[in-house]
C-alpha cells in the first residue's frame, strides 16, 4: 500500500487470522475467515482484487451475507450492501487495569447462559464457540450470570475486548467497568495492549471508555454485503 505498511489494527481480523488466531483460519486464496460458529469476522486483503472477491463468494456461497468490518473500498457490482454502520476503534491509553475478586472465568459449560445474556442485551455477535477466542470473565448474582466481558480479535501484540454486557436487573452497579478493567489486566499481563470497537453513535459507551482511559484511534465502518444469488465468474463482477 502507498504510505507505508498498514498498522495491524487497520485490518485486525487479517492480522489475527494470520497471527495468534491462525489455528482458526479457514482460507481460500488471500481471504480468511473464522469458523461460522466462532465469529462472523471475515478478513480481506488490504486492497482486494477481483480474485479475492471471487474467493469471498466461494467461501460464503450464493446469497450469503458477508460481514466486511472495517472495509472502506468499493463493493463489486452485483453485490448488495445489507448493513452499514459507522464505528470507532479505541485503544488503551492509561487504563487502571486490575483483577476483580468477583470475576470468574467462563468456559464452554457457561455458553448457554452467555448466549442467553447476549440475546437479552445485544452487545454484538457472540456465537457458540466465541468463548474459544480468548478469556471471558463473568460476575454472578444469586448464581445467575449478571455481567460478562471477554477477548475477541487477537492481532499480534493486541487483544480486543468484546461482548461487554450486563443484565438489566444488575445495571448501575459498575459491573461492566469492573469486567473491562479485569479483562484488560489479563491482556496487559501477557504484555499486550487492549483495544475495542463500538458504534460511533453509542455515546454512552464512548463516554465510559474515554473515562476509563481508552483513546480514540480511528473511525471505521461495520458493513455487510450479500453475495449474488447467481454466481457466474465473480472476477467479471468485481470492480477493476
Amino acid at each position: 500500500m502507498s504510505g507505508g505498511a498498514p498498522h495491524v489494527l487497520d485490518n485486525p481480523a487479517l492480522a489475527a487470522l494470520t497471527g495468534p488466531h491462525a489455528h482458526f483460519a479457514e482460507r481460500r486464496g488471500r481471504v480468511l475467515r473464522y469458523p461460522v460458529d466462532v465469529s462472523p469476522w471475515l478478513a480481506l486483503p488490504h486492497e482486494p482484487d477481483a480474485d479475492d472477491w471471487a474467493d469471498v463468494a466461494a467461501l460464503a456461497g450464493p446469497g450469503a451475507e458477508v460481514p466486511l468490518a472495517g472495509f472502506a473500498g468499493q463493493i463489486p457490482a452485483g453485490w448488495e450492501i445489507t448493513f452499514e454502520l459507522e464505528g470507532v476503534q479505541f485503544v488503551d491509553d492509561g487504563l487502571a487495569a486490575a483483577p476483580d475478586p468477583e470475576a470468574v472465568r467462563l468456559g464452554p459449560a457457561d455458553v448457554p447462559e452467555m448466549l442467553d445474556l447476549v440475546e437479552r442485551t445485544q452487545p454484538g455477535p457472540f456465537l457458540p464457540r466465541t468463548v474459544e477466542m480468548g478469556t471471558y470473565l463473568g460476575i454472578r448474582r444469586d448464581g445467575a450470570l449478571a455481567a460478562m466481558a471477554g477477548e475477541r480479535l487477537h492481532p499480534p501484540g493486541w487483544t480486543e475486548i468484546s461482548a461487554v454486557c450486563t443484565d438489566p436487573a444488575a445495571r448501575g452497579e459498575g459491573l461492566a467497568t469492573r469486567l473491562i478493567l479485569a479483562v484488560a489486566h489479563g491482556i496487559r499481563t501477557r504484555g499486550e495492549t487492549p483495544f475495542l470497537h463500538t458504534a460511533a453513535g453509542n455515546t454512552n459507551a464512548i463516554r465510559l471508555y474515554e473515562s476509563l482511559g481508552f483513546r480514540l484511534r480511528r473511525r471505521t465502518a461495520f458493513l455487510a454485503a450479500r453475495v449474488p444469488e447467481r454466481l457466474g465468474d465473480e472476477r467479471e463482477l468485481a470492480v477493476p
